[in-house]
Order: structure tokens, then sequence, then C-alpha cells
């Protein structure tokens, strides 16, 4: 029985691994950038109350509070709560959802706090 060199070896492993990676490479699709839209908290209200996002389409929702209370988003259309604490941010992600408009709002402050997701 023949052994090989370690040197050999090595060659062989460091080949299949560059090989294996390169698959890799090309098997994984390209990903796009995933589309952002700001939603400010001010005054106890959301800024903008309605927000258009594209359909069929992953998006992030940057939630910035420039009250000095804590708010927190909500939507039941959606499937979203997150507490932002005030003067903080929070990312929430979105998605994709079909057309139609999706209602979101601040529980704290229900009454002034209200805002839809606009899916076109």
């Amino acid at each position: 029985m023949k052994i090989m060199s370690s040197r050999f070896a090595t060659r062989l492993f460091l080949a299949g691994t560059v090989l294996f990676g390169l698959g890799l490479m090309t098997a994984l699709p390209a990903t796009a950038e995933i589309p952002v839209f700001e939603i400010l908290i001010k005054d106890h209200k959301f800024e903008p109350t309605e927000v258009t996002i594209p359909a069929a389409t992953k998006v992030k929702l940057l939630v910035k509070n420039l009250d000095p209370t804590p708010e927190e988003f909500e939507s039941f259309d959606f499937n979203r709560e997150k507490i932002i604490a005030g003067g903080s941010q929070a990312v929430i992600f979105v998605g994709p959802l079909e057309p139609g408009r999706y209602n979101f709002f601040g529980e704290f402050n229900m009454e002034t706090a209200q805002g839809y997701l606009v899916v076109k």
C-alpha cells in the first residue's frame, strides 16, 4: 500500500476546498438589498401615517422614536410587536405581503399613534 506524501495530501485538500467553495458560490442566489422605509414617532403620532411598500418584497422598517417616552409599535395585520424606548430606534422586518392596506399602531398611545402600510 502506497502512502501519499503530506505535501501532496495538503495540495489535494486545498484544491478540493477551493472547488467546493466555488460550487457553493454559484449555487447560492445573489441577495438583493432589502428596501428601507423610515417611520418617525413624534408627539405620540406616526409620521408618515401611510407608508407605501412594494408587494411580494421583504422590507425593513426603521422606526425612530423622537419622543422622550417609550412606544410599542404593534400590528395585528402583519403580526409585529416591538417596544421602542424614547430617543431610540428599532428595525422591524416585514413581508413579503400581498397588496392591501395593513394597520399598525402605538399601543401606549392608541388614540393618536395610528398608521398604515399600503402594499402595492
